[in-house]
């Protein structure tokens, strides 16, 4: 019996390139979209001590299918196919407790704010039902994280800063969304039950990311369509927003999350009856979208 036969079913070897980049179809606008957690290949030396069903609830499960049809609106989506919880491309290079490992990283880490929930750059727990879960029963070798990051975290943003570098040098501006779900509890997890989660929330890291008419854009348009909006609470957007977000540069980004009982089952992760009528709806804001970017060419400096 080889090695990968012996594996549970869901960690198999990895068939997919860490990224798929989909292309703009027709007229390209200086629009880049990306979603990071939606990956669902785990691979095979992930060596976890945790179920399949407990792992996945850190997917943003069917994010980029909700989002698919963007290139036909001129934007490039990007879409990882490896699971977060391996290695999570919305978090920066160094942002890892040393404590998890079991030798000396090379250099000076900066574990931040996410590390000490345990959702670092590699995932050290995982939540349900209010139950922190540990992720693995060892520690992990600094060769195998250093790994991840090169055959995963490397790729994937490199394909985004490609993309963005691209359209600031051939429009002179970029408009970025960086594309999520959020679980219905979120609010029970951070210990403020009472407070009620929104249809979707929008962040722009407090208004330091993106222009202001940009962000109520699209806020404006989903509530048009009925749905109820927040913003920056409570998500803000981390480190792919504070990397590209410079506004004073004509670079713009932000993050939506979709509560994800609009559109999927939580339990099973599968659509629900409200998946096709929302990835309708966001056609809409693709549209909204894409025409505003359009206005804005040629980008003014």
């Amino acid at each position: 019996m080889t090695a990968t036969a012996a594996l549970p079913d869901f960690l198999q070897p990895l068939p997919l390139q860490p990224v798929v980049v989909r292309p703009p179809q027709g007229a390209v606008l200086p629009l880049v979209c990306d979603s990071p957690h939606s990956g669902t290949a785990y691979p095979a030396d992930f060596g976890v001590a945790v179920p399949l069903a407990l792992l996945r609830r850190g997917e943003d499960t069917h994010v980029h299918r909700l989002w698919e049809a963007l290139p036909d609106y001129g934007a490039t989506l990007i879409e990882a196919t490896f699971p977060r919880t391996y290695i999570d491309p919305n978090r920066a290079e160094g942002d890892i407790n040393p404590a998890m490992l079991d030798g000396e990283w090379p250099v000076a880490l900066q574990p931040g704010p996410k590390t000490l929930q345990g959702l670092g750059l590699v995932w050290e727990r995982i939540s349900q039902a209010g139950q922190s879960t540990p992720v693995y029963d060892r520690k992990l070798s600094v060769a195998e994280v250093q790994q991840r990051i090169e055959r995963y975290w490397r790729p994937y943003h490199a394909a985004v800063s490609q993309a963005i570098r691209w359209s600031v040098d051939r429009f002179g501006g970029v408009w970025h969304i960086n594309l999520h779900s959020m679980p219905s509890d979120v609010y029970q997890r951070l210990g403020t039950p009472d407070k009620q989660l929104a249809d979707f929330v929008l962040g722009d890291r407090d208004g330091t990311t993106c222009a202001p008419e940009f962000i109520h854009l699209i806020g404006d348009t989903l509530q048009a369509q009925g749905y109820s909006v927040a913003y920056n609470e409570p998500y803000k957007g981390v480190a792919l927003l504070a990397d590209i977000g410079q506004p004073h540069l004509q670079r713009h980004s932000m993050q939506i999350e979709i509560n994800r009982p609009l559109y999927m089952d939580e339990a099973t992760r599968e659509p629900n009856a409200g998946f096709e009528p929302l990835r309708q709806n966001l056609q809409k804001v693709m549209a909204v979208v894409s025409d505003y970017v359009r206005q804005q060419l040629p980008v003014r400096g």
